[in-house]
């Protein structure tokens, strides 16, 4: 998902936006080019986002570009899946996960593989925010468990149009608690990149 604008950080398309010489989109294209268990990879864009599709066509001429509406993120997500005639499991992932590698990518693809639900959303625990000093902006209060959404799911393409249920899949690993939002977030991924979080 690619279609917003970087409002918080006060400069363009946050997929453009460059962490170490390299766009956010460009990390989280390669962890999903570079797992064992994705199969297509699609790209979601808006009239909000030209400089990402451009940026597509050049350096990605192989992915799939969906112009959806700029309507809302869940709005964009549904029309986006019905545009690929997708049907089955589709991992949909924002783009501003630096830190995500497709160790992380396969490990949720395993876990989905022993769920029985359709759906299933990933998480950290608030406390890893916390100790890693990052202030989430959404927290949800799940099962005595107060955890943040990573902007990683994995839902039913076939029934798109319907709330599905999901499996909680609580991970307690800080390069999924790192989407940028903020220059002091993108700062940060600096410092974790510097230190080895690879």
């Amino acid at each position: 998902m690619a279609g917003g604008l970087a409002q918080r950080m006060g400069s363009g398309e946050k997929s453009c936006i460059e962490l170490n010489d390299k766009p956010l989109i460009s990390y989280i294209i390669g962890a999903l080019q570079d797992a064992k268990g994705i199969g297509k990879i699609y790209v979601s864009v808006t009239q909000a986002t030209p400089e990402t599709k451009k940026l597509i066509e050049k350096d990605y001429p192989d992915l799939c570009l969906i112009e959806a509406a700029e309507g809302s993120y869940v709005g964009d997500m549904i029309f986006s899946i019905k545009e690929a005639k997708l049907i089955g499991p589709v991992m949909v992932v924002m783009c501003d996960l630096p830190l995500v590698r497709a160790d992380i990518i396969d490990e949720v693809l395993e876990k989905y593989e022993m769920c029985e639900e359709p759906a299933l959303s990933v998480y950290v625990p608030i406390a890893l925010c916390k100790k890693i000093g990052i202030r989430p902006d959404t927290v949800f209060h799940k099962n005595t468990k107060l955890i943040v959404p990573t902007g990683i799911n994995i839902l039913d393409a076939s029934d798109i149009n319907n709330e599905q249920p999901d499996y909680n899949y609580i991970v307690d690993d800080p390069r999924l608690a790192m989407n940028v939002n903020t220059p002091e977030d993108l700062e940060k991924c600096r410092q974790m990149l510097s230190e080895g979080f690879e």
